[in-house]
């Protein structure tokens, strides 16, 4: 025995690493849920943690069984191994380019402003240090890292946490499907709120639309071209020389009329907020920040200044309730003047012009809260700097407009900022690459418990062609954040820049997503509910094959939609969830129109049943007075299906005041399939008159319908 430790610890010393010398001390958090820690010292000595939505004392195990974790010592740091299954693929891992399985890569969690990426950027704006592994069979576990620090996640080899900071615990979720774990993720870090239904139309932004006269014209243009838009975004050329709760006096001088002018023709306005505020003595922001002792600090004391839009900026602290606080009273004042709809938190790493690292310096100083661990250096709050400027922004809305959901967009976050923000994968490239690992990059994060993401389509850097354009905006249209972006200087991008062709397949994209979005609030308000992604990889619909892997050119939007990327499709006997086995995953047309390889095919699953609108040019411009239900049977002639609904913003439904529709199908002995209301709970009323409508679809096709 001595003898076998003796060559582990020489092995081990190869790689920078010693073995711990005793078993670790393991927690029960819940049913399957198991904490870890090196021993009763490092846990008695820890840090409060962060990643959980609130403290969770566990119970002795004595004797925990699965993955267990090998705590080691190298250089000075803190090493944690597990062991991954032979046949095992590594998904999660957050905000990652590259692709969906995670085997053989190494990340590092740590906020960077990562202009132009690529598959290979070793870290990018967010920071989850989380794995999940799906085992031959189908079953799941997850490895939750326990810190907010700099840490590698190495899965060359395993599944290896390499850190320098603080000690910090591993808490390891067991499943028996990769659902199950990601349940008991969302329940430990929080879920997503129920965002409001206008949030999930399609969304138009530039850096920068400016004046608001060219607000107004593209508002103009999108209703003009009968091209679905629910929401209009204002980069930072709205400011007063780029200073965040500033309006340029010029070009916006009347923010509001602008908005009235936007909600008179169905659209939404979001505006942009970064954390830099110019330290310029006399500037009304600046000063009270000053008198609150609300900035980041250097280690003498003195305010952190660093260079970003504005010139020499100061960074409020948002460790600290005090300065969220303020942070969020002048978001509401901001939106009150602006009548905005929602608020979009960027350069939130911090972003740092001109610096090594580009961000503030490790050293300076956070004045925390107690139940973020306390005063500390910036190397321990660097990768929450986002997420807590995401908390001060919801909680701001929150509270200036209790009768309304906020709708926040952040681009730096942390494991548990689903609570407060959505997400976009940042500033991609309009090229092959970008598109390709675009899918990949918002299952990774839907697989992280952050559901509500996606790309900027068309790509923030570079020109794109018009073909191209279609197949970012055939996938994103799909995917559960849905808007458009791109760079100052570039070529426009908007659904009609590139010729009437590509302007009516871009419309018949846009309508494919208005038709769906009865079907994506469904998912989306389960989501809130149970933390499952919206967008799943396309192995989650046959858990059994492992081929399906790696497939990347097909994903299901909820349980029972699957949408097929052809132009994506590396061979034509690719693996496919959909294609291949006859009347398993039958073919839908939502909107009618001549067939390109660029936009993609959807797939309902037999045995299932999906809800879908009317076309609209923005999500609420009618009632939804019909629904059209996609029936497509399964081999014994049956299929089931659920809708929720409600009145689309506010909170009205925490309180009962919505409709969850189960809708089952039976298919007789004469061949008539007959579609019944099964249930509906809630007291919402949904609008008068409603109709129904049956579509049949695969072996049912053309068969005689009955509906509810």
């Amino acid at each position: 025995m001595r003898a076998w430790w003796r060559y582990l610890q020489a092995a081990l010393a190869l790689f920078g690493a010693t073995a711990a010398q005793a078993d670790p001390l393991a927690e029960s958090l819940g049913e399957g849920i198991v904490r870890y820690w090196a021993d009763a010292a490092t846990r008695d000595g820890a840090p409060v943690s962060v990643m959980l939505a609130e403290p969770r004392a566990g119970s002795p195990l004595a004797a925990p069984t699965g993955v267990v974790p090998r705590f080691l010592n190298g250089n000075g740091g803190r090493i944690v191994r597990l062991d991954v299954p032979r046949g095992a693929t590594l998904h999660g891992t957050g905000e990652v380019g590259g692709p969906l399985v995670r085997n053989g890569r190494t990340i590092t969690c740590w906020n960077t402003d990562a202009y132009a990426y690529s598959s290979t950027s070793p870290s990018l704006y967010q920071s989850h240090p989380w794995v999940l592994a799906v085992r031959a069979d189908g079953s799941a576990f997850g490895v939750l890292a326990d810190t907010p620090e700099r840490i590698t996640v190495d899965l060359t080899r395993d599944i290896e946490f390499r850190a320098q900071g603080a000690a910090f615990s591993v808490v390891v979720i067991e499943g028996k499907s990769p659902l199950e774990v990601l349940a008991s993720l969302s329940q430990l870090t929080g879920r997503m709120p129920l965002p409001p239904r206008w949030a999930l139309g399609f969304q138009q932004c530039r850096y920068s639309y400016a004046p608001s006269a060219e607000v107004e014209r593209i508002a103009r243009e999108f209703r003009a071209r009968a091209l679905p838009c629910d929401v209009l975004w204002m980069d930072i050329d709205y400011m007063d020389r780029r200073k965040p709760f500033t309006f340029d006096p010029r070009g916006f001088a009347d923010p509001r009329a602008l908005a009235d002018t936007l909600h008179s023709r169905g659209f939404r306005s979001v505006w942009i907020l970064d954390p830099g505020i110019k330290q310029q003595p006399g500037d009304l922001v600046y000063e009270q920040g000053t008198s609150g002792n609300h900035w980041i600090k250097m280690p003498d004391g003195s305010p952190f200044v660093g260079n970003v839009w504005p010139g020499p900026c100061v960074f409020p602290d948002f460790t600290r309730r005090a300065t969220r606080e303020w942070w969020g009273g002048l978001t509401a004042r901001f939106v009150e003047r602006a009548n905005a709809d929602g608020i979009w938190n960027d350069m939130n790493e911090p972003a740092v012009f001109n610096v090594e690292g580009k961000t503030a310096p490790v050293t300076a100083r956070h004045e925390a809260d107690p139940e973020l661990g306390g005063p500390g250096p910036h190397s321990r709050y660097h990768n929450l700097y986002g997420q807590q400027m995401a908390r001060a922004t919801f909680e701001g809305l929150r509270k200036a407009r209790p009768e309304r959901r906020p709708f926040v967009l952040s681009r730096a976050n942390a494991l548990g900022g689903q609570r407060w923000a959505a997400t976009w994968t940042g500033d991609n490239r309009a090229n092959d690459e970008h598109l390709h690992m675009t899918l990949a990059m918002a299952l990774n994060l839907g697989l992280s418990a952050q559901p509500f993401s996606g790309p900027d389509i068309g790509g923030y850097a570079g020109p794109v062609t018009g073909d191209d354009y279609l197949r970012w905006l055939g996938l994103g249209a799909l995917l559960p954040f849905a808007r458009a972006h791109t760079e100052t200087g570039n070529v426009r991008k908007e659904p009609w820049s590139f010729g009437p062709i590509v302007e009516g397949y871009a419309r018949r994209a846009l309508e494919t997503r208005y038709r769906l979005l009865p079907y994506l609030y469904t998912c989306f308000e389960e989501a809130s509910r149970t933390g499952a992604p919206i967008a799943r990889p396309a192995f989650f619909g046959d858990l059994a094959r492992t081929e399906l892997r790696n497939v990347e050119h097909e994903f299901l939007i909820g349980a029972d939609l699957a949408a097929r990327l052809l132009w994506a499709e590396p061979m034509p006997d690719s693996p496919s969830l959909v294609g291949g086995r006859s009347g398993r995953w039958p073919r839908a047309t939502v909107v009618a129109g001549a067939e390109t390889n660029l936009l993609p095919t959807l797939h309902v699953r037999a045995g299932a049943i999906v809800p879908l609108g009317l076309v609209m040019q923005y999500s609420d411009e009618r009632p939804l007075d019909e629904i059209e239900l996609l029936v497509a049977p399964d081999a014994n002639g049956h299929a089931e299906g659920t809708l929720y609904e409600d009145a689309g913003d506010g909170y009205a439904f925490e309180r009962g005041e919505f409709k969850r529709w189960r809708f089952v199908a039976t298919t007789g002995a004469d061949k008539k399939v007959r579609v019944k209301i099964a249930s509906a709970e809630g007291s919402y009323t949904p609008p008068a008159g409603r109709r129904w409508k049956v579509t049949l679809l695969g072996a049912a096709k053309g068969a005689t319908s009955e509906g509810p």
